[in-house]
């Protein structure tokens, strides 16, 4: 079957190659497959052996990083496609997710990034297994359509976002915002709002496990938690009153919970990089790379 609307499915990975794995048989179902699926990862040990059956598989290789990952894969795309969608490797789609965003691009011209409905974000709580994921969609598939209106947002969730390839242009990630990213997805999509609506479709449907490994240490993740939207609101991508309020409930959070912390979340350690963020802004020191000397 032809389609008239390409769409490329970009996929970073890290130290998972075993849910990579299962994500990649998963989109062997899907109703309308991708027409191509890139995945990049820092070398081959992070990629298993597998060869699908009914989409294109292309990996690339090259330095850790979410936004130099997804960067490459840009570079290797341009052109090409119509819709380049974005998964992290451990969110699991519905199978009608890639048709249905193809048809939601298709009916509306003014549409220039979407973003799905997640079930559960397992990165907010101590995260699923895939068969628990799986059974989520399962369960939802059972029961009645999800069919609440659209939703305009400032900014797109990174853990699955699909962009009109057009308005792209020369756009890339910020590179400055090194290893896991945070808020890459807000600083990339929210420079898209005046080209067209970024929206979240309740039908558009899929589950973030939240896996917890691969992802940066806790006192890393405090220092971006400060420092990323600082420097963003800087920038003029995140409105400094969505970047104030993030630091505030965040840092809230980790200084409450860092008494009982969940077994599964380094409060003490994202406490300790607030800290350190905090310190750095006072003396005028916003380098959201500063990560990779702690």
């Amino acid at each position: 079957m032809v389609f008239p609307m390409k769409l490329v499915l970009i996929i970073p990975s890290f130290g998972r190659k075993e849910i990579l794995h299962r994500l990649l048989m998963h989109l062997e179902g899907q109703r309308r497959p991708p027409d191509e699926v890139i995945v990049t990862a820092p070398d081959a040990s992070h990629v298993p052996c597998y060869q699908p059956e009914t989409y294109r598989l292309t990996h690339v290789y090259g330095a850790r990083g979410l936004c130099a990952q997804r960067n490459r894969a840009l570079a290797l795309v341009e052109g090409r496609f119509d819709v380049i969608t974005f998964f992290d490797d451990d969110f699991i789609p519905a199978d009608d997710y890639i048709l249905e965003a193809v048809r939601a691009f298709e009916a509306q011209p003014d549409y220039a990034v979407l973003m799905g409905n997640v079930l559960h974000d397992g990165a907010r709580d101590a995260g699923l297994t895939f068969d628990q994921g799986c059974a989520i969609l399962r369960r939802a598939e059972r029961g009645p359509p999800l069919d609440h209106p659209p939703v305009e947002h400032p900014g797109a969730y990174g853990c699955n976002m699909s962009i009109r390839a057009a308005l792209i242009g020369p756009r890339r990630f910020d590179e400055r915002l090194v290893l896991y990213g945070w808020q890459e997805d807000i600083d990339f999509t929210s420079q898209l709002r005046g080209h067209g609506r970024i929206m979240r479709l309740a039908h558009l449907v899929g589950v973030h496990l939240g896996f917890k490994s691969g992802r940066v240490s806790g006192v890393r993740f405090g220092y971006s938690q400060i420092v990323n939207p600082i420097y963003l609101a800087r920038k003029g991508t995140m409105p400094v009153r969505f970047a104030s309020g993030l630091i505030a409930r965040n840092v809230l959070s980790n200084l409450i919970r860092s008494i009982r912390p969940e077994p599964h979340v380094d409060r003490r350690g994202r406490l300790r990089g607030n800290l350190l963020g905090a310190t750095h802004l006072l003396i005028g020191r916003i380098e959201p790379e500063y990560i990779l000397k702690l």
